[in-house]
C-alpha cells in the first residue's frame, strides 16, 4: 500500500472552501457527539519560535499536525508558519498521506470563523473589519463571503503593501483600506495579528458585532481589550487551548476573566445543544486557537480527492511483510 504525498501545489489544486467549511462543520459535530479524539496542543519551544503537535481522530482517520511559529522567518526569507500532516489509516497506523500543512491550516481555520460566525453573527450582517492582512485575511476573507453578502470589507494592517495584496486578490469584492477603528467598526470581525498587547478598544466595538478573535495562539498573545471579552458572550474551539493561549488567557491570568464566564464550545453551537446569538444587541466573540479536528477534517478531504483523481505521486514507506 503506497503513501500519498501531497506537496503545497497539489493542495492548493485540491482545496475548495466551501467543501472545508462543509468538512471543519462535520467535524465538530463529531467531536461533540464523542466520535472523535484529540489531546491537547503539546509545545516545543526554541530559541527561536516554538513547534506544535497536533494529533486527532476522527471516524475513520487519525494522524498529526507538526507546524512551526516563527515569527521572525521573514528575515530569511521563509514562512512564519509551517506544517506538515501525516495522515494515517486508524486500524492499521499505515501512513496513508504526508501533506504540506500550512495552507489546509490557513483553509481550517478561515473555516472555523466563518463557521462560528454563521452561529454567532447577526444573519443581516453586511460589513466585515480585517486586522492583519497576512496570508490568514485571504482564507478569512474567502470563507465569510462563501456565507455572507457584504456591502464592505474593511482592511487595516501596519503595512499598505500587505494591504494592497489582500485587495488585489478580490477584485470582484468591496475591499477597502481604512484605520483600525473603523475596520472594528464592523459587523464581524476578525483579528488575525500576532500581538501581545491589545490593538482592539473596547469603545470602538458596537453593540451586535461579533468577533473572530484569532491572532491569540500561545501564551501572552492577545488582541482585543479585556473589557470587550467581559462585556462579550464569548465561545470558543477547545476550553483547554482557550484558557491558557487563547484570547481569554491574559484576562484568565489578571484575574478578569474565568473560565466559567465562557458561554460555549463551538461545537456544542454547531450540534444544536447551544444556542448561537440569543439577541441583536449582544457582543459575541469566538476565541479560535485552531484545533486538531479541523486540520483531520481537511486532510481526510483532500486524502479522498486526491485518490478519486488517481493523479498524484506516492511513496513506498512502508515495507509490507510477505507471507
Amino acid at each position: 500500500m503506497p503513501t500519498l504525498l501531497l506537496d503545497r501545489n497539489a493542495v492548493a489544486e485540491l482545496l475548495h472552501m466551501p467543501e472545508v467549511v462543509q468538512a471543519v462543520e462535520q467535524a465538530f459535530k463529531s467531536w461533540n457527539s464523542g466520535l472523535a479524539d484529540m489531546p491537547p496542543k503539546a509545545y516545543l519551544q526554541v530559541k527561536r519560535g516554538d513547534f506544535r503537535a497536533m494529533p486527532a481522530s476522527l471516524p475513520s482517520c487519525a494522524g498529526m499536525k507538526w507546524v512551526n511559529a516563527h515569527p521572525d522567518n521573514h528575515s530569511r526569507h521563509l514562512p512564519s508558519v509551517m506544517a506538515i500532516i501525516i495522515y494515517n489509516d486508524p486500524d492499521t497506523g499505515y501512513p496513508l498521506a504526508i501533506m504540506e500543512g500550512a495552507r489546509i491550516t490557513a483553509y481550517r481555520t478561515g473555516a472555523a470563523a466563518a463557521l462560528a460566525s454563521r452561529y454567532l453573527a447577526r444573519p443581516d450582517s453586511t460589513t466585515l473589519g480585517i486586522i492583519g492582512a497576512g496570508y490568514q485575511a485571504h482564507t478569512q476573507i474567502m470563507a465569510h463571503i462563501a456565507l455572507f453578502s457584504f456591502t464592505s470589507i474593511n482592511i487595516f494592517d501596519i503595512s499598505q503593501k500587505a494591504i494592497d495584496h489582500v485587495i488585489s486578490a478580490f477584485p470582484d469584492y468591496p475591499l477597502k483600506a481604512c484605520s483600525a477603528e473603523e475596520a472594528a467598526s464592523c459587523d464581524i470581525l476578525c483579528t488575525l495579528t500576532p500581538s501581545r498587547s491589545p490593538i482592539i478598544k473596547h469603545e470602538w466595538i458596537k453593540e451586535g458585532t461579533h468577533i473572530n478573535a484569532i491572532g491569540a495562539d500561545a501564551a501572552g498573545k492577545q488582541e482585543l481589550d479585556p473589557f470587550i471579552i467581559k462585556d462579550a458572550v464569548v465561545v470558543v474551539d477547545d476550553i483547554r487551548q482557550a484558557s491558557v493561549s487563547g484570547e481569554i488567557n491574559v484576562p484568565i491570568s489578571k484575574g478578569m476573566y474565568t473560565k466559567d464566564n465562557i458561554y460555549a464550545d463551538l461545537a456544542a453551537i454547531v450540534a444544536g445543544k447551544m444556542a448561537g446569538r440569543r439577541s441583536q444587541r449582544c457582543i459575541t466573540v469566538f476565541d479560535s486557537t485552531g484545533v486538531a479536528i479541523e486540520d483531520m477534517a481537511v486532510a481526510r478531504l483532500l486524502y479522498d480527492k486526491a485518490i478519486a483523481s488517481g493523479s498524484y505521486p506516492v511513496l513506498d514507506m512502508v515495507e509490507e511483510k510477505q507471507h
